[in-house]
């Protein structure tokens, strides 16, 4: 659909956009009125590539990197979008102070605690908050420390484009409150890891959160 691309380009810092399939780009505009006007900004770069393999072979450093996986989760090949050899990469390809923001969909006691544990070993620094709607978790990762500012501090730091963003979708009326509720629904990474303590951290070798017949009806343990 193009939305996580679009809030990023509402902070008119440049962007860049890794797409596997050649043919999505063209389908912005029809999620997003102004997604073809976007995409011929100075500001916008889209790449047709595998993500991981972009980043793997890219000279570039990031600010900032957020992956955002299709759902469902247990597609097949998502789990090497949560693994700690692509979180590596990640590390690697950060520019001092950058973060990593990382979405998981839903997902079972097990997968989150396999993926929480794959980021605590990868990151010395992360942040998990439930999402608005309840549909899944988004991760922040850091080399160094993620500050706690206030509501009001984060608010005052948007251009107005991406207020306007934000804010697009509600349920709050300003920034300020939109952050409120969201720095409320922060846990602890650790809460998450003792849902499923011997969960072990994914791995390109341990897809957890794949074979979802086995591990759902059969009740096998990957």
């Amino acid at each position: 659909m193009g939305t996580t691309y679009r809030s990023l380009m509402s902070w008119n810092i440049s962007t860049t956009a890794v797409e596997l399939v050649p043919s999505v780009p063209d389908l912005f505009g029809y999620f997003h009125a102004d997604g073809p006007k976007l995409l011929q900004a100075p500001l916008s770069h889209v790449v047709i590539d595998d993500g991981r393999r972009y980043l793997e072979r890219t000279n570039e450093h990031f600010d900032v990197i957020t992956l955002d996986p299709p759902p469902p989760v247990e597609a097949a090949g998502n789990s090497l979008l949560y693994s700690k050899e692509f979180y590596a990469t990640i590390r690697r390809k950060l520019k001092p102070d950058g973060i990593l923001q990382q979405w998981l969909p839903r997902g079972d006691a097990v997968l989150q605690s396999a993926v929480a544990s794959s980021l605590q070993e990868s990151f010395p620094y992360v942040r998990v908050f439930h999402s608005l709607d309840n549909r899944g978790l988004h991760f922040l990762a850091s080399e160094h420390p993620i500050l706690n500012r206030t509501p009001q501090e984060l608010a005052d730091r948007l251009p107005q484009s991406a207020v306007q963003d934000l804010l697009e979708w509600g349920p709050a009326t300003n920034a300020a409150e939109q952050f409120s509720i969201i720095l409320g629904r922060e846990l602890h990474l650790d809460q998450l890891i003792a849902g499923a303590p011997d969960a072990a951290p994914l791995q390109d070798d341990r897809p957890e959160n794949e074979y979802f017949f086995l591990r759902q009806y059969m009740h096998w343990k990957i």
